[in-house]
């Protein structure tokens, strides 16, 4: 880091905190066997994590309101209330707390961890926030339930219709309408809500690096490059691919009276990944459901869920139009679920934290989603700060931050903090 922000300056009390809260969420949805997170939407993980979220609040003194999505903000000062200046609302820092299926510990946590570490920051320091300032968990992130990312975001910035999204169903067939129910939660009060976003001023999300980049050798000065500042984020999208079959013996039926779609599904994989070869593209067909899911009985329907990134929409949008010509090739059909243009993060906000970091600090664009895109679409001025990750991995159990550079990220994101709101004694 550069001479401005080192770890140096957090209170010792504030890094054992930090350790404290990780060593908390550590068991949370942890599956012993491999290692990985199976956080899930609106299960008793994800209850278990609103709990947590709430008492770490409380513990600060901070007041928990939850939106129209589930999202739980935690509000250092009322952004209501009418300033000197006229003004309402104030900034937010955060991020996730849920997970892919055996997922890595850092991604989204990360974020929300090193956001209340902030806080404790600013308070073992006797430091007040000029604005209010609150810390987010944004529900639903990786959308691993129910299919669409970032639905606690997208639905509360009105980018989500609620009806399509009470209507998704996860792999038991269970709604998100029914889901909400069990949970305790009143699935008519889903939808966007623009009082919260009115409270908004800015937001930053601070968020492991999902890629390779700040730990490259010869990449970066290494010394400078444990946290870096987000430029952009990549055009991309998911799609449901629905083939179809027909169920029979798998013992007794001849190869030529097959009509299996599993080997619809396998050419869907290869033409994917071909097409994403041509395109410069990235291209994941990572979920199947077979039905009826026997070992000895032919698959009677296959639906899959495609992935495609990429840094330009137009490529993105033509393996798009190849992969749907090899699905109509067996009959099936190809739906958008998501679509995220490309998102360039608020460029005066992005300047600023890289002034404020030190101009050394690097910029760093990415082709994963996040919160932080949702927001910045919906006008909201956002921007994210990534912490190194040696390994280079995500969405396993692979993925990893240094504690040393946890605790720089952190004595970043309180300096941006402090900027942005204008701390005082």
């Amino acid at each position: 880091m550069s001479a401005v922000v080192d770890a140096g300056t957090l209170d010792a009390s504030v890094r054992r905190s930090f350790d404290r809260m990780w060593g908390e969420l550590a068991p949370v949805g942890r599956d012993t066997h491999t290692g990985g997170y199976r956080r899930y939407a609106w299960t008793r993980e994800d209850a278990e994590l609103a709990t947590w979220f709430a008492e770490q609040a409380g513990r600060r003194g901070l007041d928990v309101v939850a939106d129209r999505a589930g999202n739980q903000w935690a509000w250092w000062g009322s952004p209501d209330d009418v300033r000197v200046d006229g003004r309402r609302g104030g900034v937010a820092i955060g991020s996730h707390l849920d997970s892919v299926p055996d997922g890595g510990a850092f991604d989204g946590p990360l974020g929300v961890v090193s956001a209340l570490a902030v806080v404790d920051a600013l308070q073992a320091a006797r430091r007040t926030p000029g604005i209010p300032l609150a810390v987010v968990r944004f529900r639903d992130e990786e959308g691993a339930r129910f299919g669409i990312a970032c639905a606690g975001s997208r639905l509360v910035t009105a980018a989500l219709e609620p009806a399509r999204a009470l209507a998704l169903r996860d792999a038991d067939g269970v709604t998100m309408a029914e889901a909400l129910r069990t949970s305790g939660h009143d699935p008519g009060q889903v939808g966007p809500d623009p009082e919260a976003m009115a409270r908004l001023i800015g937001f930053v999300e601070l968020h492991v690096e999902q890629g390779r980049a700040l730990a490259d050798p010869g990449r970066y000065d290494q010394a400078l490059a444990a946290v870096a500042v987000g430029s952009d984020i990549w055009p991309h999208g998911r799609w449901r691919v629905d083939l179809p079959g027909t169920a029979n013996h798998a013992g007794t039926t001849r190869l030529e009276d097959r009509d299996d779609a599993m080997l619809a599904l396998a050419g869907l994989v290869v033409a994917a990944r071909e097409s994403a070869g041509r395109q410069g593209c990235v291209a994941t067909v990572g979920k199947v459901r077979v039905e009826p899911g026997g070992v000895n009985a032919i698959a009677s329907h296959v639906t899959a869920w495609l992935d495609g990134r990429g840094s330009d929409e137009r490529a993105v949008r033509r393996l798009v139009d190849e992969v749907r010509n090899a699905v109509g090739v067996h009959r099936g059909t190809l739906t958008e679920e998501s679509w995220t243009p490309a998102t360039t993060f608020d460029p005066d906000l992005t300047t600023r934290l890289q002034d404020l970091l030190g101009p050394a600090t690097p910029l760093l664009g990415t082709g994963a989603g996040h919160d932080a895109g949702i927001l910045a679409t919906a006008g909201i001025p956002s921007a994210m700060l990534f912490v190194r990750n040696p390994t280079g991995v995500s969405h396993s159990p692979l993925e990893h931050a240094e504690t040393a550079d946890c605790h720089l990220g952190v004595a970043a994101l309180a300096a941006v903090v402090a900027d942005l709101t204008g701390v005082r004694p």
